[in-house]
């Protein structure tokens, strides 16, 4: 049964602030808003089609993570240019977390965080490498 899972149909974050959460996962990211529910939660496409959900959270206190802290760690987002898109997130106001570091399984790769804390990754793979 080698089809009985194909594959993540999406991550979803909880946010502070649902709409504005999604707007700078919009303006800042690229995502375009797909549906809205009144809950409220935001159902958003990136360009190769991969969806997020941003969804409201309940009062439980943010734990301290780390890269390496038990649990779902960070989302990783693919680029074709590294140096391209980090200038583009910088001319958004995104400030890295740290320097350009080398991901398991090769490449590039950058830690930065969305408004509310969440951990992104941007990761260039380079073929063959």
């Amino acid at each position: 049964m080698t089809d009985c899972i194909i594959g993540l149909d999406h991550p979803a974050v909880a946010a502070e602030n649902v709409d504005a959460l999604a707007d700078w996962y919009c303006d800042v990211l690229g995502y375009e808003k797909v549906f809205r529910h009144d809950k409220p939660v935001w159902i958003l496409r990136a360009v190769d089609g991969t969806m997020l959900e941003i969804m409201p959270r309940d009062q439980t206190e943010r734990p301290k993570r780390t890269t390496w802290t038990p649990g779902w760690s960070h989302v990783a987002m693919r680029t074709r240019d590294l140096q391209a898109a980090m200038q583009c997130l910088e001319s958004k106001g995104v400030q890295w977390t740290g320097d350009v570091f080398t991901p398991v399984g090769g490449g590039r790769g950058r830690n930065f965080c969305d408004p509310d804390g969440n951990m992104l990754q941007l990761i260039e793979r380079i073929a063959n490498a």
